[in-house]
């Protein structure tokens, strides 16, 4: 997988991130729903692309 990829999958979990962090300080719960899922899927995809590399090496 290339770098420009799983920089973009740590930026997705990051973004998440924050975006639970403003909902948590601002007490809006959608927008902490919001960052939860958006972590999980970047933590996901960044799963992914060490599983694939694991098995092309």
């Amino acid at each position: 997988m290339n770098v420009g990829k799983k920089m973009a999958h740590t930026a997705e979990a990051v973004r998440g991130s924050a975006k639970k962090a403003l909902g948590r300080v601002t007490g809006n719960r959608r927008m902490q729903a919001e960052g939860r899922g958006g972590k999980a899927k970047g933590n996901a995809k960044q799963s992914g692309s060490k599983i694939k590399d694991a098995f092309r090496h």
